[in-house]
């Protein structure tokens, strides 16, 4: 037809439109990767927290005892007890996250935290 330009059309827009798509698809993933890994951080900080803590009111009844206070509580907070030792009248624990923010991909999150009395 004379005066129309619908023969010359390639579908030029719509493969920008799918590389748009694509973008924020890959952009979503990766953000949600990033706050998967931020909570798993968060759990194992909270594991190691509370495990300390826990240790802690028993470290006047030795390591054996501490440590397994400390990893009941760990366990209970949805992490792994990696770590548990006693220096001095402290107590360092350390908890470990799995995260699998996206399918196929399978990281750790590990934090190490420590109680005692307090110091003047």
């Amino acid at each position: 037809m004379p005066g129309t330009d619908h023969g010359r059309e390639r579908g030029g827009a719509t493969v920008c439109l799918l590389a748009v798509g694509l973008v924020l698809l890959l952009s979503g993933l990766f953000g949600a990767a990033v706050a998967a890994a931020r909570l798993g951080r968060q759990r194992a900080g909270v594991a190691a927290d509370f495990g300390a803590l826990a240790a802690a009111s028993r470290v006047t009844a030795g390591e054996q005892p501490a440590c397994a206070t400390a990893a009941e509580l760990v366990r209970a907070n949805g992490a792994r007890l990696v770590g548990c030792r006693l220096d001095g009248l402290d107590v360092l624990v350390t908890a470990e996250v799995t995260i699998r923010p996206v399918p196929g991909l399978v990281r750790t999150a590990s934090v190490t935290s420590r109680a005692g009395p307090v110091r003047a």
